[in-house]
């Protein structure tokens, strides 16, 4: 069953006890922190203060997307944050094996980030070790860009490799998720990252929102 992710650099931090209690009475899943360093990609976003503030008003799991430059020596500080997955990306790993396996031994689920540009056969040889693998649909950085088409390819090959290997890793998807997106790719994608093209900016409750995603998938 599809479950679907707020991606919480979206809601207004000014209000950010009542955005988060809305998002769970909508009854999401799981919120989805963005951590950017401004080198990996062109913007700043969310870091631990943000991420305890979180936590201390929210009972939903969530997780953590590292899209900094050299993610490695900052996965036992995050993964004491009490997130469940900690997704790095495979562009910013020297050695990926042995990182994928840090992450493995804090107890955490394992997540692997993928830019739109980089070819899914560089995660061949660790699918294994990969709970979740996240398809950037966006170049990664900033909300409010538009679908990258090629994504939903980049699906269905990958659900196909994992499915040739009988592997257990699922999927995930963030950037311009609609809900033309959720409804064509919801028998692929486990968690999909939602946030300006599917839940936020609306003129309606978000709870309603859900609901109607919910129907599509």
């Amino acid at each position: 069953m599809s479950k679907f992710c707020p991606s919480l650099m979206c809601v207004d931090f000014s209000k950010l006890e009542a955005e988060l209690n809305s998002l769970e009475e909508a009854g999401v899943d799981m919120f989805h922190i963005d951590v950017m360093d401004g080198n990996f990609v062109p913007n700043f976003a969310l870091g631990i203060e943000d991420i305890k503030a979180v936590s201390k008003l929210s009972k939903i799991p969530y997780d953590v997307h590292l899209m900094v430059t050299n993610p490695t020596p900052y996965i036992e500080k995050f993964a004491q944050l009490g997130c469940d997955i900690i997704y790095v990306h495979v562009e910013t790993l020297v050695h990926v094996h042995r990182t994928l396996n840090q992450i493995k031994s804090t107890g955490k689920k394992v997540g692997v980030a993928i830019n739109p540009g980089t070819p899914l056969v560089v995660l061949e040889d660790v699918l294994d070790l990969i709970d979740v693998v996240l398809i950037m649909s966006v170049n990664p950085g900033f909300a409010g860009q538009p679908f990258i088409t090629n994504s939903i390819d980049r699906i269905k090959r990958l659900n196909s490799m994992i499915k040739d290997r009988n592997l257990n890793t699922t999927i995930a998807i963030d950037g311009a998720i609609s809900p033309n997106i959720i409804e064509q790719l919801s028998p692929y994608v486990e968690y999909f990252i939602l946030g300006t093209a599917g839940l936020f900016n609306k003129d309606k409750p978000y709870k309603q929102t859900i609901n109607e995603l919910r129907n599509l998938s």
